[in-house]
């Protein structure tokens, strides 16, 4: 198990100089920006984790503690990024260039659209805001698009409900397929377990639609064991979440990777040993619970961490934009 206090005490992510003199606060001290050649695992993190941060702080800290990708998930207070100026069609270039000039890559956008709309104009507009991300996935030459399937309607017999969210998807695929842009449906809410999940995508039916693995919900509420998770999904896992937690009622509370009850090293090592082409993306949900620790510590921690996972199970660093994400 690693704490907190192990990490800090040992980890070269972040170097704590204590002053030495009462009333003195530690400095600390950012790690230098390694330069674009440099070699680095495939690691990235969620902008959920990171709420308050404007965009060239996310894309600095991702270069400076090694990160290959950056997942957008909002940016500060807005949660549509289609509406973010950073991704204006006037601003585009500029946006490429400084991911670009970094070495890393935009892994997936995360819209809040959900498939289980039964209302005729409320799905038009979850729709509507799927194909926008999907264009601006294009135009960042991000692989992924993240809908939810999210919930079972009440008084919606569940083929119905299955079959509603399938049409979703695959309308959906159409309209990614052609712009170079996979849909992927997460792991959440009321679908996570993986007999459900296969059974959406055998339902949908489309190249352009397949999974984004949160591979804590499957485990902390689909109570599953990861290698069972990925032995039913892994033809359709293209991304993944990964988080750490530990039990707090009828809920969970995220705590540092390493120190919950989530095994997050046999999830990562699960993806690895298969040759899973993707991203290890730490999901850190600062954004909807801000009692949890500061990004500055628990992204650059996961780094440490997971990169550990990565090494051990064979795992090499790859030159930045190496990674072509696609089928395991």
């Amino acid at each position: 198990m690693i704490t907190r206090r192990d990490f800090i005490g040992s980890s070269a992510a972040l170097a704590v100089v204590a002053c030495g003199r009462a009333g003195r606060p530690a400095q600390v001290v950012s790690s230098p920006q390694p330069s674009r050649s440099v070699d680095r695992l495939p690691l990235g993190f969620s902008t959920l984790g990171c709420p308050n941060w404007e965009w060239r702080q996310v894309l600095d800290f991702a270069t400076a503690h090694g990160f290959a990708a950056v997942e957008l998930r909002g940016l500060q207070t807005e949660m549509d990024l289609t509406k973010r100026p950073e991704f204006a069609p006037t601003r585009l270039d500029e946006t490429r260039r400084q991911i670009a000039d970094r070495g890393l890559r935009i892994s997936c956008l995360g819209a809040s659209a959900n498939m289980h709309e039964m209302d005729a104009a409320k799905r038009a507009t979850e729709l509507d805001e799927a194909r926008r991300f999907i264009d601006l996935a294009h135009d960042l030459h991000a692989p992924y698009v993240r809908v939810f399937g999210n919930k079972y309607v009440a008084g919606v017999p569940r083929d119905q409900m299955l079959a509603h969210i399938a049409r979703g998807l695959r309308e959906l695929g159409d309209y990614a397929g052609g712009r170079g842009v996979t849909v992927l449906l997460e792991s959440h809410g009321d679908f996570t377990d993986s007999p459900t999940l296969r059974e959406l995508m055998e339902r949908a039916d489309s190249p352009a639609a397949a999974i984004l693995w949160d591979a804590h919900h499957t485990f902390a509420f689909g109570k599953e064991a990861p290698e069972d998770t990925f032995r039913q999904l892994r033809r359709w896992i293209r991304h993944t979440h990964l988080k750490d937690s530990v039990p707090a009622g009828t809920d969970r509370r995220y705590v540092l990777t390493g120190s919950g009850d989530v095994p997050v090293r046999r999830q990562v090592e699960q993806l690895a040993h298969s040759g899973y082409p993707g991203y290890y993306s730490f999901e850190w949900e600062k954004r909807w619970h801000p009692e949890i620790e500061e990004p500055e510590v628990a992204i650059a921690q996961f780094a440490t961490v997971v990169g550990g996972y990565l090494r051990n199970a064979g795992v090499r660093a790859e030159a930045p934009g190496a990674r072509s994400p696609g089928r395991p």
